[in-house]
């Protein structure tokens, strides 16, 4: 578990693709247990630790994930993750074909099937959809992927996998949405990179960046990145 941000009211760290945030069926150790762990013995806590989720990441994706320390600042960040009022939230997406366009804004109506836990995209609404915005930007191309910015405007389920998917394009690993195989480690190649916030206590700008997960793909990127051939710079 990498912990890339903390202070005495939130804690941030870079979820692997692969963990589950919250327990599900599987029974497996969760985000919030490592993290639970994780403060308990740094700070040697006796009892149990609090810790308030504002908001969630697929098990498949990977990437910033922000936590409360405390009962008090938890409706603060559930506000500013609802709202989206003074927050930016950007992902990087590796997908499997060009953009149609160098940087667009994609808005659709999305209606999610809770036993198939999979959503749908439509250009009108539908009963039982939301609307759904956000806006990507092609900043650099490899030879068989291509890395998308987005944006996101709204946080609605599997958003950013079903609105690339209605440009054909396929989110690498990304089975549900239309990838044409798996990755190793069942994990998909979307990763919350940057978020932009007004520290809910302190009340000044925040930003958190992380890293993708090492991989030959997200490596070549990164090797882009850093040699300033990012097409625009990073937002």
């Amino acid at each position: 578990m990498e912990v890339i941000y903390e202070d005495n009211h939130i804690i941030a760290i870079n979820k692997a693709c692969g963990d589950v945030v919250q327990g599900d069926k599987t029974g497996d150790e969760t985000v919030l247990d490592k993290v639970k762990h994780y403060l308990k013995v740094k700070y040697n806590k006796p009892g149990n630790v609090y810790l308030g989720l504002p908001h969630r990441l697929d098990r498949p994706t990977s990437g910033i994930l922000i936590l409360a320390k405390t009962s008090k600042v938890l409706p603060r960040l559930n506000k500013l993750f609802q709202t989206k009022d003074g927050m930016r939230k950007v992902y990087w997406a590796v997908v499997d074909k060009r953009p149609p366009k160098y940087t667009e804004t994609l808005e659709h109506y999305l209606r999610k099937d809770e036993e198939k836990n999979r959503s749908y995209a439509y250009t009108e609404p539908k009963p039982g959809s939301k609307f759904a915005s956000l806006t990507y930007r092609h900043v650099a191309s490899i030879d068989r992927y291509h890395l998308l910015e987005v944006e996101i405007h709204t946080g609605r389920h599997h958003q950013i996998r079903v609105q690339l998917r209605q440009l054909k394009m396929h989110i690498k690993g990304d089975l549900k949405y239309g990838a044409p195989r798996s990755n190793k480690n069942k994990g998909i190649h979307l990763h919350a990179r940057k978020v932009e916030l007004m520290h809910p206590v302190r009340k000044e700008p925040l930003t958190i960046v992380a890293d993708p997960p090492k991989d030959p793909v997200w490596d070549e990127f990164m090797k882009l990145f850093k040699a300033g051939k990012f097409s625009p710079v990073e937002v």
